[in-house]
């Protein structure tokens, strides 16, 4: 497998420098040493960010369209956090209007909108979701999730969310709950609940793509590059491909390290809860391949209110989740799934499908920890609000929330460290900024290039396509029965900025959700990173 020469890619979606020449939204090996190399040389900027997971990389957008000098740093890579662990969901917030929490509920409806159908349309795709009518849901509380549904329907019109980006919930029939869900028992089956919320392709590539357009927008955006001292002046920093430190001096500084936010600012005091999910075949659950299938909400035995989401992805895999569970101790740099999840999570499903799910069935588990404050109470009730803290040296830490507002955190962080350190910005434009690759759907409908990589890459998807074109061995998939092709991982080198092979399996493709997969894909990836050299040592 051999790398055609490489291009630059543009994005029709994006306004051109104010030099007129086209942004650059290329991260790769060498625009990284370029850079940081600038950044040795003590250059100073208006914002230095810690932390390049969902909000960190947000945070460096806003900053760098409002016309602020960004370094956006992160000691392993993009997504390496929480952000890549999520059930790639962007929630219109029903759950906290049920409980009260009208603000944030609202909040997540704006944002949900602004994802769906400005900022990026080419990831964010309305997804279904049924809730069936089982012997195990009384008619008392199958009134109270319909008045829910329909709660959510006007969160989505005071949103200002189109009817044709997310349509009206309805009933179903026992019939037609059979035909969305293959494979739910039948056996007492009244009916079921049909809703809509919004369902990335994948939450590492929104990561990644929020980057990229901060890159180009001129943020320095570096990844193996951590925070050793933080200050509000700046950081001392080492480069972990190299070992070698330097500083970086900032006007500002913004510290999005989620769960790992305390160990840079005394006195942030986080109580992380573990999410866990399962990944199996489409198969093991009687569902089949079925592109746009629909996600079920499963009740949870014994507990009101809390739902199971079984949610159907377009590549054959199925996720299920989520666990709601504390975590004590020190975090992890990568979370385990126990397996009292697993079980856990096994035995909600054994409560509604008709047929059973094993242990042997399930190919992959993986789980995230958010970085939720500290407070009284279980994990579950703990509010998903974000809030912002100013140290007394000027770091203004921003935690909490969840993936569907990290836009809005973003936002109240630049407002805070615009405020705190008197810098001169402009105001916030991404609202409605697109991302690289966005463009309206009737544009990404018409791109010559296969629906799943234009789900992918947008704009970029032809682009992505005559890689494959120009080198005929890039078009096979990298592992046989899954569609990843060797095009993308050279494509994720050259612009995506994956230095090693964990950042091309684990990230920029999710071939290493599930093991097998990744062992077979190792090699590819090898043979891409040889071709296309970064000169880094292998990640985790």
């Amino acid at each position: 497998m051999t790398a055609p020469p490489a291009g630059q890619p543009t994005d029709p979606s994006a306004a051109a420098s104010a030099a007129g020449a086209p942004r650059n939204f290329s991260l790769n090996a060498r625009r990284r040493t370029r850079e940081l190399a600038g950044l040795a040389a003590g250059e100073p900027v208006d914002l230095l960010v810690v932390g390049l997971g969902a909000t960190g990389a947000g945070v460096a957008l806003d900053a760098a369209a409002r016309g602020l000098s960004v370094a956006a740093i992160d000691a392993h890579d993009l997504a390496f956090g929480t952000s890549r662990w999520s059930s790639k969901l962007i929630h219109g917030g029903l759950r906290y209007l049920a409980s009260g929490q009208v603000g944030i509920a609202r909040e997540c409806a704006v944002e949900r909108g602004a994802l769906l159908e400005h900022i990026a349309p080419h990831l964010v795709h309305a997804q279904p979701f049924v809730i069936p009518l089982t012997p195990l849901t009384t008619r008392a509380q199958a009134a109270v999730a319909w008045a829910g549904l329909r709660s959510g329907d006007l969160l989505r019109a005071a949103a200002r969310t189109s009817r044709a980006a997310l349509p009206p919930p309805r009933r179903l029939s026992a019939v037609e709950t059979g035909q969305l869900v293959p494979g739910l028992r039948r056996y007492g089956l009244r009916g079921g609940l049909l809703s809509w919320d919004g369902q990335l392709t994948d939450d590492a590539r929104l990561v990644t793509a929020v980057a990229r357009t901060a890159a180009g927008y001129g943020a320095r955006v570096l990844t193996r590059v951590r925070a050793v001292e933080l200050t509000g002046a700046g950081a001392v920093v080492r480069d972990e491909t190299t070992g070698e430190r330097l500083r970086i001096r900032a006007r500002a500084v913004v510290n999005a390290a989620g769960v790992w936010a305390g160990s840079l600012v005394p006195g942030v005091r986080l109580r992380p809860s573990r999410g866990t999910h399962l990944v199996l075949r489409a198969e093991a659950l009687g569902m089949g391949r079925q592109p746009g299938g629909a996600g079920v909400h499963i009740p949870i035995p014994g507990a009101t209110g809390r739902f199971a989401l079984v949610l159907p992805q377009d590549d054959g895999r199925v996720y299920v989740g989520l666990t709601d569970e504390p975590v004590d101790g020190e975090v992890p740099d990568v979370p385990a799934a126990p397996e009292t999840d697993v079980g856990f999570l096994l035995d909600v499903l054994d409560s509604a499908l008709d047929v059973p799910v094993r242990r042997s069935d399930v190919v992959g588990a993986f789980a995230g920890l958010r970085p939720l404050l500290e407070s009284d109470g279980s994990t579950a009730d703990l509010s998903r609000r974000h809030a912002i803290l100013t140290s007394p040296d000027g770091v203004v830490t921003v935690v909490g929330g969840k993936l569907t507002t990290y836009r809005r955190m973003a936002e109240d962080a630049v407002d805070a460290a615009v405020s705190c350190a008197g810098l001169t910005a402009g105001p916030c434009r991404t609202a409605r900024l697109p991302l690289v690759g966005a463009a309206p759907a009737a544009e990404l409908a018409g791109l010559d290039a296969p629906r799943r990589l234009v789900q992918r890459y947008g704009t970029e998807a032809p682009a992505v396509q005559a890689l494959a074109a120009a080198e005929p061995a890039l078009a096979a998939p990298v592992v046989p029965g899954y569609p990843v092709t060797g095009a993308e991982l050279v494509w994720a080198v050259r612009h995506e900025g994956a230095l090693d092979e964990a950042d091309l399996l684990d990230r920029r493709t999710r071939l290493g959700l599930v093991a097998a997969e990744r062992a077979a894909a190792v090699a590819a990836a090898r043979e891409v990173l040889s071709a296309v050299p970064v000169a880094v040592r292998p990640g985790r």
